[in-house]
């Protein structure tokens, strides 16, 4: 499902001193951003260190809540964003406009932007070439969890359509997959993907 194009943002004035940094130009790269001290608490950060970043809609769903006043609608989207090379982000935007949610959904994506660390793992291939993952992980969320495991280059991604498009934007190209629990949810099936994900750089080897 295609993004709705965001539009054009006053000029951005940093709040924060990582925002400073990156603004003066002292903080050049992604990389020192996140191994700075400092948290990334402004989206304009990511936006400017990595506007090759790419964004897409996996899931729109319309919440009802009564109220004294009646009954409210918003509409609650989940976002992903990455640059299909290490680095992805999943974020949810609630609002009553879509268009407002999925604004919001960027933005929570971009703060949550993480490195994934690839590889070779795969005793049958053991190419030495980012392909795949370097070592098999799981991850869960909610009632959903997965297990990630090093596939041979040429393989392709061995997976169901929501962690296919976390992997690809993650930019993992042979992989295997394994899932448990209510894998309809799409954001906790994503998520779950997700989690596994960042666990390759948390996890020394």
């Amino acid at each position: 499902m295609a993004v709705i194009r965001r539009e054009e943002e006053e000029e951005w004035k940093p709040v924060t001193k990582l925002g400073r940094l990156v603004q003066s130009g002292e903080i050049k790269t992604i990389e020192e951003a996140l191994k700075s001290r400092y948290p990334i608490k402004e989206y304009q950060i990511i936006e400017t260190l990595m506007p090759d970043l790419s964004e897409e809609v996996l899931d729109i769903n319309m919440v009802q809540r009564m109220t004294d006043s009646g009954r409210r609608i918003k509409f609650r989207v989940c976002v992903i964003v990455g640059n299909k090379d290490g680095y992805i982000g999943i974020g949810l935007g609630k609002d009553a406009l879509v268009r407002n949610s999925i604004t919001k959904a960027i933005r929570a994506a971009e703060l949550n932007l993480r490195h994934i660390e690839r590889g070779c793992g795969s005793w049958e291939c053991n190419c030495n070439e980012e392909h795949s993952l370097p070592f098999a992980v799981s991850g869960k969320s909610g009632g959903v969890e997965i297990t990630l495991k090093p596939a041979p280059r040429g393989l392709g991604l061995a997976a169901g359509d929501t962690p296919k498009k976390v992997l690809e934007f993650a930019g993992i190209k042979d992989i295997w997959t394994k899932t448990k629990g209510s894998t309809r949810t799409t954001f906790n099936l994503a998520m779950a993907t997700f989690n596994a994900l960042v666990k390759t750089s948390a996890i020394k080897r």
